[in-house]
């Protein structure tokens, strides 16, 4: 189910017939370094991961992680979603992409998108972004996505400090 689509890109929920791309993406080195691991090694893993992760969370809230594809070439590069996390006061938008695809504006384009589809059609009033501290690309992403530093936030468990970003509807 197409969610958003962009001059390049189109924008959909996740399926269990994804599972190979997120097995991929999820084991990538960037992933494990800034995300962290998440245990899926298996398609079984991932597609479980799909299920209980952005497939409940398009039940439960009616939005989630997205599968964001070349639109002409229908070639899965990364994933881009609102998240509603419960140790953060609102949504926040997350994003990781194959290192082949960085530097080529697809997180910028896919995000703004995302960002503009939970203001307009979603109806959320803040949207947040978080990011490891020295995750120099992701902090630039979310100052030129226009939000702005609120400081920093202790993740689940304490072991990390993430800077947090917001987002409010004008």
């Amino acid at each position: 189910m197409k969610v958003v689509e962009t001059e390049r890109l189109s924008i959909r929920r996740l399926t269990i017939e994804d599972a190979e791309f997120i097995c991929r993406l999820l084991n990538n080195p960037s992933w494990l370094q800034f995300i962290g691991d998440k245990g899926v090694r298996t398609l079984e893993d991932a597609r479980n991961y799909i299920l209980n992760g952005p497939v409940a969370m398009y039940e439960q809230l009616g939005f989630g992680m997205y599968l964001t594809e070349l639109k002409a070439e229908g070639i899965p590069i990364g994933i881009c979603g609102l998240i509603k996390r419960d140790w953060l006061r609102d949504a926040d938008v997350g994003y990781a992409f194959l290192p082949e695809f960085w530097g080529k504006g697809y997180a910028y384009e896919a995000s703004s998108a995302v960002m503009e589809h939970g203001k307009n059609k979603i109806g959320l009033k803040c949207i947040l972004g978080i990011t490891s501290m020295d995750n120099e690309r992701s902090i630039r992403l979310l100052e030129k996505l226009g939000m702005n530093s609120e400081g920093t936030v202790q993740s689940p468990g304490g072991d990390e400090e993430l800077k947090i970003y917001a987002s409010y509807v004008e």
